[in-house]
C-alpha cells in the first residue's frame, strides 16, 4: 500500500491517520493535512482499487479488508498507534478498527458515518449507480457534487467543481471498483456492537447533508461511550473541506483533550 506522511516526521510526533470516503483519495484531507502538519504526523494513502493504489478488487471485497489496508499501512510506516479519522466510508473501517484492533487506535475521529447504511443514502446510491449505468462516468462524476456539497457553496464554486469533476473523469476507479467498494459499504453492520468500541471518539457531522441523516451522527454518539457529537449548521457530506475553519477547530480541540488526559504531565 502506498502511503504519504505529512508534517511531523520524528516518530515521537502524535500520527494522525486520515481515510477518505467512497472517491477514496488521499487529496481530500487537503485541508487538514495544512492545517494539522505543524503539530502532528500526518499519514495520508488512496484505498485500494484507487488512486495510486489501483487494482482490481475482489467483488467480495469488504470494510474490514480496507481496514486490514490500514492496519498495513501503519505497519509499513513503523506507526504502533494513531489516531484515526475516517469519512464516510472511512468511518466505517474506523468502526471495524475499534472494534478488531483497538490496540492500535489512541482515538477515533468519525465523519458523517453511520454503524448500518440508512433507507435514504441506499436511495441516493441507488440513484447514482443507475447515473453510471446508463451515463457513464461523466454522468455519475457531474452528479457527485450534489450529494456532497450544500447548494449555496456550489453556486459561489462553479470553477472549483468544475476542476474536481475533471479530476474525477481522470482518475475514476473503474465501475467494477466503484461497485465492489460500494457493495462493501452496504453490507456492513456494526449496530449491535457500537457498546464495545472503548476507545475516545469524536462523531463530527453536517445538518444539511442530503447523502448522510445527521440523525445517524446522533445514533452513533448515543451508542458509543466515550464518544462526542460535533454538529455543524451547515456545509454538507464533505463539511471538512466546505467548512474546515470549524471542522479544523473541533478536530484539533478533541486530540489535544486526548493527548493530554493520556499525557498529563
Amino acid at each position: 500500500m502506498h502511503y504519504v506522511i505529512h508534517g511531523r516526521c520524528e516518530e515521537t510526533a502524535p500520527t494522525i491517520l486520515m481515510s477518505a470516503g467512497l472517491g477514496g483519495l488521499g487529496s481530500y484531507w487537503k485541508p487538514q493535512i495544512d492545517a494539522l502538519g505543524a503539530q502532528y504526523r500526518v499519514v495520508v494513502y488512496d484505498h485500494r482499487g484507487t488512486g495510486k493504489n489501483w487494482e482490481e478488487l475482489s467483488a467480495e471485497y469488504t470494510i474490514a479488508d480496507m481496514a486490514d489496508d490500514v492496519l498495513d499501512v501503519l505497519d509499513r510506516a513503523g506507526v504502533r498507534r494513531c489516531h484515526f479519522v475516517g469519512h464516510a466510508l472511512g468511518g466505517l473501517v474506523g468502526i471495524d478498527l475499534a472494534l478488531r484492533a483497538a490496540g492500535r487506535l489512541s482515538s477515533l475521529v468519525l465523519v458523517n458515518a453511520w454503524a448500518k447504511v440508512d433507507a435514504h443514502t441506499r436511495r441516493c446510491f441507488d440513484a447514482r449507480t443507475a447515473l453510471l449505468k446508463h451515463g457513464g462516468p461523466e454522468a455519475y462524476l457531474r452528479a457527485q457534487p450534489i450529494f456532497l456539497y450544500p447548494a449555496p457553496w456550489l453556486s459561489q464554486h462553479p470553477e472549483r467543481v468544475a476542476r474536481e469533476q475533471a479530476e474525477g473523469v481522470r482518475h475514476f476507479q473503474g465501475s467494477h471498483n466503484l461497485h465492489a467498494r460500494l457493495g462493501a459499504l452496504l453490507a456492513f453492520d456494526a449496530e449491535a456492537r457500537l457498546g464495545e468500541i472503548q476507545v475516545p471518539t469524536l462523531v463530527a457531522a453536517s445538518r444539511d447533508d442530503v447523502l448522510v441523516p445527521y440523525t445517524r451522527s446522533e445514533d452513533l454518539a448515543r451508542a458509543i461511550p466515550a464518544s462526542r457529537l460535533a454538529l455543524a449548521a451547515e456545509g454538507g457530506h464533505a463539511h471538512s473541506a466546505t467548512g474546515p475553519d470549524r471542522f479544523n477547530a473541533d478536530l484539533t480541540d478533541f486530540l489535544k483533550k486526548v493527548i493530554h488526559a493520556r499525557h498529563p504531565h
